[in-house]
C-alpha cells in the first residue's frame, strides 16, 4: 500500500515533457529506457533513435546509454483500458534535433568547420549525422571529378554547412568548400615563398591553347606559349602533355591576384651558346625571312637563331624597301659575314650569293671635224693646181 501511495505521488509526466532516460533493454525496432522518479518505462521506437535510417536499435545505441528523450505519448491504464501496464512513448531523435539545430544555426553565422562521419553513401552524394540528417551533394564533395564515393562511408570528414532550413529540416554541406579554402591559404604561403628568378620543380596540370599551367606544389603557374621553347612553337601539345615533370624559371609573382608566371626556356641552353661552332663566317646557309624592317631582314637560320640581312646586302640593284624583294616566310640562301656570339648578332648577306647583272653604260667620246662636208682635200684643190700648171 506504501509502495502505490509513493507510485501515486511521483510527479505527472506529460506529452511534449523533456526526461532524461537510461538504455535498459535494446530490441530489434525499439528500445526500453528506464525513467528516474516515472511511474513507467518508457519506450522508444526505431523510428525515434536517429534523424537517419537505421537497421537495428543497436546500431543507435547500447545498454547503459544515458540521454534526453521527449515524451510523444502517454499509455496509461488507468486511462486506458486496452493497456495493462503503462509506458511513455518517446523520441531520442527529436531532441537530438532541436539541440543541433541551435548549434548548427551559430555555427553556419561563424562560418566554422565541422566534423562528422559519412553515414551512407546514397545516389547524388553522401549523409552525415550532426544531429539531423545532413546532406553533402556530389558536387560539393570534391574539387575535382569522383568516380565512386563508396570509400567516403565511415570516414570523418570535414563540412562547411552551405544551406540551411530548420522549418523543412534541410541541411546541405560542402567538403569542397573545406577543400577549396585550405588550397587557398596553402596557396598564400607558397606565393610568399617564391622569388622572381628561382628555378623550382613543378609538374604540368593543364594544357591551354595560349601555355601550361603548372603545379608547383599547391599553387599554379603560367607558361606562355612564347616561354616553353627557344624555338617557334605553334601547338603546346607538341612539346608538353599533362602529368610531365619539368623545371621552371620564375619570371614574376602577383600576390594580389594570385598570380605567377614561369618560363620553361629560360631553364633550356641557350640557341646563342657556343654560337660560333654552329654558325662560322663565309658559312653559306638556308634560312627564312621571318621579319621585315625597314633597315633589312631578319633570317632564320636555326631554330631560335635570326640573323640580319642588311637592306644593302639584299641586292645588287637598289631597293628603297626590303618588300621590294622579300617576303616573309620566304626561303632564301644566305653567306655568314659575320658573327658576335657575345651581342647575339650575325650578319648575312643575300646578295654575296646573287650574280651581278646589273649593266653599266660606257660614254666613249670621239674627236670629230667641225665639219663634214663628204669630200676629199684633192678634190677641194683639184681646180686650183690645174691653173697654177697653164701658167707654167
Amino acid at each position: 500500500m506504501s509502495e502505490e501511495m509513493n507510485v501515486n505521488e511521483l510527479p505527472e509526466i506529460q506529452e511534449g515533457t523533456v526526461v532524461k532516460v537510461k538504455v535498459e533493454t535494446v530490441e530489434d525496432n525499439r528500445v526500453i529506457v528506464s525513467i528516474p522518479n516515472a511511474k513507467y518505462d518508457g519506450i522508444i521506437p526505431i523510428s525515434e533513435l536517429s534523424s537517419l535510417h537505421v537497421e537495428k536499435a543497436s546500431d543507435a545505441v547500447s545498454v547503459g546509454d544515458e540521454f534526453e528523450a521527449v515524451v510523444t505519448k502517454v499509455e496509461d491504464p488507468a486511462t486506458d483500458a486496452d493497456k495493462k501496464t503503462g509506458n511513455y512513448v518517446l523520441s531520442k531523435r527529436k531532441v537530438d534535433a532541436e539541440h543541433a539545430w541551435e548549434k548548427l544555426e551559430k555555427q553556419f553565422e561563424a562560418g566554422e568547420i565541422l566534423e562528422a562521419e559519412v553515414k551512407d553513401v546514397v545516389k547524388g552524394g553522401l549523409v552525415v549525422d550532426l544531429g539531423v540528417r545532413g546532406f553533402v551533394p556530389a558536387s560539393l564533395v570534391e574539387d575535382h571529378f569522383v568516380e565512386s564515393f563508396e570509400d567516403y562511408k565511415g570516414k570523418m570528414i570535414s563540412f562547411k554547412i552551405v544551406e540551411m532550413d530548420r522549418e523543412k529540416n534541410r541541411l546541405i554541406l560542402s567538403h569542397r568548400a573545406v577543400v577549396q579554402e585550405q588550397k587557398e591559404e596553402q596557396k598564400g604561403e607558397i606565393i610568399q615563398n617564391l622569388q622572381a628568378g628561382d628555378v623550382v620543380d613543378g609538374v604540368v596540370q593543364r594544357l591551354a591553347t595560349f601555355g601550361a599551367f603548372v603545379d608547383l606544389g599547391g599553387v599554379d603557374g603560367l607558361v606562355h606559349i612564347s616561354q616553353l621553347s627557344h624555338e617557334h612553337i605553334e601547338n603546346v601539345e607538341d612539346v608538353l602533355e599533362e602529368g610531365q615533370k619539368v623545371k621552371v624559371k620564375i619570371l614574376a609573382v602577383d600576390p594580389d591576384e594570385g598570380r605567377i608566371s614561369l618560363s620553361i626556356k629560360d631553364t633550356l641552353p641557350g640557341p646563342w651558346e657556343n654560337i660560333q661552332e654552329k654558325v662560322q663566317q663565309d658559312a653559306i646557309l638556308d634560312g627564312v625571312v621571318r621579319r621585315l624592317v625597314t633597315f633589312g631582314a631578319f633570317v632564320e637560320i636555326l631554330p631560335g637563331i635570326e640573323g640580319l640581312v642588311h637592306i644593302s646586302q639584299i641586292s645588287h640593284k637598289h631597293i628603297n624597301t626590303p618588300h621590294e624583294a622579300l617576303k616573309e616566310g620566304q626561303d632564301v640562301q644566305v653567306k655568314v659575314l659575320e658573327v658576335n656570339e657575345n651581342e647575339k648578332r650575325i650578319a648575312l648577306s643575300i646578295k654575296a650569293l646573287l650574280e651581278d647583272d646589273t649593266v653599266v653604260e660606257e660614254v666613249v667620246e670621239y674627236e670629230l671635224p667641225e665639219q663634214e662636208t663628204g669630200f676629199s682635200f684633192g678634190d677641194l684643190l683639184g681646180d686650183k693646181l690645174k691653173d697654177f700648171n697653164k701658167k707654167d
